[in-house]
């Protein structure tokens, strides 16, 4: 009977965990079978979820079987209902509805983050999102369907309820996108709801400026200062009591650890992320790694810790899978450490802003940064292609993923 290291999710970070970890077995000489590498998440399908807020979002997607059959992965389509630290075990579900019982030698939790919804009235009946792929793919079809109601001016209002990162990204497409479903002379609207004094409140003062004259270019309205308090069918009432008329509500406000970290004992941050130590372990817990999204991890030796991004995902990713293996063939462990940190926010047809630090120094924003963020967006977050030595090489935790 093989040992095994199981992998609970296919996103970045499980993904490159996969991977990362096939390329420790295959350094230490181990490529022999003795140990294997699975992978259980619901589909074999890498989400390029930071583009679910472009058009088309259902092809965001990029396939993972010819790549882990590359490697040797083995992939179990299903999902984890519960976790047994004790037992080293895990119960899985299927398709069909089909319950598993299977065991592990090295545990990494990969299973990401989700959306969170409050319980405020109406938002799980009548907001849209674009958290995951379904979702988006939902609210496109509704914009494209706006073009068969009555023209009035709640069908042409969008309001994202909530002015972070990925708020801010999805206003900023909304007038172009309306225009190109409504026709280019419609009169329409698109408003942002941030209850911060400011937006983007996370992305701190130094690329607000830039955020702020790209929505003005775009006419993008901001209601700030505000919650909303409820939402209806007929569009969203704010904590100062105005209501606005819209059609299509689109909720961006916050995420949250994927509930399995529940089942790990561990300390647990605000967003539900488990704590761990340097190499990605969580403490006190035998043969479990947390990564990703599930992993409140320190990037640095100053207090940095990793944001729950796409960026830092891959890079913990591949830690975490090199160390599991490494952990059960008793080699060294590498420490998880991504100093350099950037952010490349869309900004609609105006262009992005690029920064550089957790002080976010603006170096580049306009067309010259909505280039590299297409270059991102569409080059560096995919897979490697199917190719075992060039797995290898992208699969290396030294591997820089800013320089």
């Amino acid at each position: 009977m093989p040992q095994r290291i199981l992998i609970i999710g296919a996103g970045f970070a499980g993904m490159w965990g996969a991977l990362s970890a096939a390329r420790a077995l295959d350094l230490a000489g181990r490529a022999d079978g003795a140990v294997e590498i699975v992978v259980i998440a619901p589909e074999p399908f890498l989400h390029i979820r930071p583009r679910l807020y472009e058009n088309d979002p259902a092809s965001m997607k990029a396939p993972l079987s010819a790549l882990f059959a590359a490697v040797g992965v083995r992939f179990i389509q299903g999902a984890v209902e519960q976790i047994d630290v004790d037992a080293k075990t895990v119960l899985t579900r299927d398709g069909a509805g089909v319950g598993s019982t299977l065991g592990y030698d090295r545990l990494v939790l990969a299973s990401g983050s989700r959306l969170f919804r409050p319980a405020i009235p109406g938002l799980a009946e009548f907001a849209f999102s674009v958290d995951q792929t379904d979702e988006a793919a939902a609210l496109e079809a509704h914009l494209h369907g706006l073009a068969a109601r009555p023209a009035t001016p709640a069908r042409n209002t969008v309001v994202v309820a909530g002015g972070g990162f990925t708020g801010i990204e999805t206003v900023a497409e909304m007038p172009a996108r309306l225009r190109s479903i409504l026709g280019t002379d419609s009169a329409v609207r698109a408003i942002v709801v941030e209850q911060a004094p400011a937006i983007g409140p996370d992305l701190g003062p130094g690329p607000r400026p830039v955020i702020d004259t790209a929505l003005d270019a775009a006419g993008v309205e901001r209601r700030l200062g505000v919650a909303v308090v409820a939402i209806d069918r007929n569009g969203l009432t704010l904590s100062d009591g105005e209501h606005i008329a819209a059609e299509t509500v689109i909720w961006t406000a916050g995420a949250r650890a994927q509930a399995l970290t529940a089942q790990i004992p561990g300390e647990r941050d605000r967003f539900g992320r488990l704590h761990v130590d340097r190499d990605l372990r969580v403490p006190g817990v035998a043969g479990v790694f947390a990564t990703g999204d599930v992993a409140h991890a320190a990037t640095d030796d100053i207090g940095n810790v990793a944001a729950m991004s796409c960026q830092h995902a891959m890079a913990l990713g591949r830690s975490a899978g090199h160390n599991a293996a490494n952990d059960l063939l008793g080699l060294p462990l590498r420490p998880y450490e991504q100093i350099k940190y950037v952010t490349c926010l869309d900004l609609g047809p105006w262009g992005a802003v690029y920064t550089e630090g957790w002080e976010r120094a603006v170096t580049l924003e306009g067309k010259v940064a909505k280039d590299l963020k297409h270059q991102i967006n569409s080059e560096w977050i995919y897979p490697p292609p199917a190719d075992r030595a060039a797995i290898f090489q992208a699969a290396d935790p030294a591997r820089l993923v800013v320089a």
